[in-house]
């Protein structure tokens, strides 16, 4: 009995051994490295590793063609005042800005981080797997199956390198074979091409390169500050000037570069690749320019009104302050390969915008339009009691906010509370209401609108049809001034209201001034202690004037009063009678006539 129940335990160890070897080769016949794989087995996994690479160089290019973004953030649209979204469209690829200006006026930043972009390329070859095409094995045979990846992505200067854990299993046969660690490699410059986009956008928050270059586009294509030696107003429109500046600004922007040294568009950045600046007068801008009346810039003479006619000349001085907003593509270059990214330049007030910091972030406006807390119920109509769709804003000191639209004339809206705000009304036919309102507590504002006219304006001269040179101003009640230059423009918008009309019409005439020297005296403060109290002296200085010629005279118009009414307005034409002056030939006969103007009247009829 003793020797039988040895027997049976020595054949319970072999039974044992032999299983726990089986066991043992199968996970090592099911679990194998890549490198030992049967070379049947091998054309799979190559194949499934080809398609991790794959999947890593298109994300690469999503990257550099993306600024550093395969999954863009989210989407801010901009506004009237701050053209830019928080996205360029570029060839119809959209672009995260790196520096923008939202649109409630607020800077923000959205640099990508290197550990973003890996992270972001990890995830993206991981939805990715499911889309490898294993077709032509399964035809052989093969049985192909996997679990969930988790790629973790190293991006170098020289390559990205992507190590991956997935269960990937590989059946022929009866034989299964199981790979769970991956790692490919491809060859790429990104890691090279973001430091070297982060080098140039740090010198650009840091030195305002391209605000600076914006600059001088500005003073070399636009009137900023100047003068003219004449008697007649000096006129620019305002679209030419815009349309000059967007040409120098394309042409200006595309000439930088990082290579040619010592040349005025050499930017002195250090980094190796080549780097270029795009920028098309297509892509969202904003142009402005104050002061303006419409579409026209208009700065009077000075030395013909009553009183200076002792100054012996005429000049137009002008000082005009534009604020410029538009983008400016990046792109760092290295063989085949482009990282891209936008900003924007910003030019306010003929300044340079500050370098993005704490003290430069205003938020008031946010604050405002993100506090909107008291109901306020509007009602907008015309002076008939008809409802007007209308788009309303308002605004509280320097900040305003869209609210809404209208629907039939009723809109009822949260506003920000404020203490004498203004409900600002639009609607296309009508002038544009400002109508002063608190919203420190609930409540209604009932806005009337008055409808506007396009009306066609014809000028005589002594009864006479007149199309020679003139300026017409229809100055409102509110001091809002419309002005025609006349022939050219012949199309006044008005609404009922009082307004004082001014006609000035010149003609051509040869007024010779020579040469002289002139005397100004202006007060200074005093030197020493007395200055500080207030204390001023006389101090005076010669001013050389250049011989010049007077080529537009005064040589009639006149001004009036008068109420327009809405149902004049309905009439096709404003026509407007005024008396001829002398033409003058010298400059004591010039002022003459400004003095002569301001007691001409004017015949004004609608017909």
């Amino acid at each position: 009995m003793l020797f039988k129940k040895g027997q049976v335990t020595v054949f319970i160890v072999i039974a044992v051994l032999i299983i726990a070897g089986a066991l043992i080769y199968l996970a090592v016949k099911n679990s194998v490295s890549r490198d030992i794989l049967p070379s049947n087995i091998e054309p799979v996994y190559k194949s499934f590793l080809s398609c991790v690479e794959n999947s890593a160089l298109t994300g690469i290019s999503i990257l550099e063609s993306q600024g550093g973004y395969i999954y863009l953030p989210e989407f801010e649209p901009g506004s009237k005042h701050m053209p830019f979204s928080s996205q360029l469209n570029f060839l119809g690829n959209p672009i995260p800005y790196w520096y923008y200006v939202s649109g409630n006026n607020i800077q923000k930043e959205q640099v990508v981080t290197k550990k973003e972009m890996e992270s972001e390329l990890g995830r993206f070859i991981d939805e990715k797997i499911d889309n490898c095409y294993y077709g032509d094995y399964y035809e052989q045979g093969f049985e192909i199956s996997f679990g969930k990846p988790v790629s973790d992505v190293s991006i170098k200067d020289d390559r990205v390198d992507v190590s991956m854990d997935l269960d990937f299993r590989i059946s022929k046969d009866e034989e299964t074979f199981l790979v769970e660690q991956h790692k490919a490699s491809v060859n790429s410059k990104l890691g090279t091409l973001y430091n070297s986009a982060k080098k140039v956008y740090d010198k650009e928050q840091k030195e305002l390169f391209l605000e600076n270059y914006s600059m001088d586009v500005l003073w070399n294509y636009a009137p900023v500050d100047g003068a003219e030696i004449q008697c007649s107003p000096v006129v620019f429109s305002a679209d030419s000037v815009f349309d000059e500046l967007q040409a120098g600004v394309e042409a200006n922007t595309q000439a930088l570069n990082n290579k040619e040294r010592g040349d005025y568009f050499f930017v002195d950045i250090p980094v190796n690749e080549e780097v270029r600046f795009l920028n098309s007068r297509n892509w969202p801008n904003s142009f402005e320019v104050s002061p303006a009346d419409g579409n026209l810039m208009i700065s009077s003479p000075v030395g013909n009104q009553p009183g200076t006619g002792i100054l012996g000349f005429c000049y137009v001085p002008y000082h005009y302050v534009y604020s410029m907003k538009y983008p400016v593509l990046v792109q760092v270059i290295s063989g085949d390969e482009i990282f891209q990214f936008p900003v924007a330049v910003v030019i306010e007030g003929n300044n340079p915008r500050k370098s993005l910091d704490a003290s430069s972030v205003e938020r008031a406006g946010e604050e405002l339009c993100s506090n909107k807390n008291t109901e306020i119920n509007v009602n907008v109509k015309d002076k008939k009691g008809i409802p007007i769709d209308a788009d309303i804003s308002f605004q509280c000191l320097s900040n305003s906010c869209f609210i809404g639209e209208t629907e039939n004339g009723v809109l009822r809206q949260d506003f920000p509370q404020c203490a004498n705000g203004y409900i600002l009304a639009k609607a296309d036919g009508f002038k544009d209401s400002k109508y002063l309102f608190s919203t420190i507590s609930s409540g209604i504002a009932n806005i009337i609108m008055d409808a506007s006219y396009d009306k066609e304006i014809k000028l005589k001269l002594d009864n006479n049809d007149y199309n020679g040179d003139a300026i017409i101003y229809f100055i409102s009640e509110d001091n809002a001034t419309k002005t025609i230059i006349y022939p050219e423009q012949k199309i006044a918008e008005l609404s009922e209201g009082q307004y004082e009309v001014q006609v000035y019409i010149f003609q051509n005439s040869s007024i010779n001034l020579g040469s002289m020297t002139a005397e100004q005296c202006i007060n200074v403060p005093k030197q020493g202690v007395l200055g500080i109290f207030g204390f001023q002296q006389k101090k005076c200085f010669d001013i050389e004037v250049p011989e010049q010629i007077v080529s537009q005279a005064l040589a009639g118009g006149g001004k009036q009063e008068h109420y327009v009414l809405d149902s004049e307005l309905t009439s096709s034409v404003i026509e407007i009678n005024a008396e001829s002056l002398p033409v003058p030939d010298t400059i004591e006969k010039l002022n003459a006539n400004y003095l002569l103007f301001e007691a001409k009247g004017l015949e004004i009829n609608f017909r």
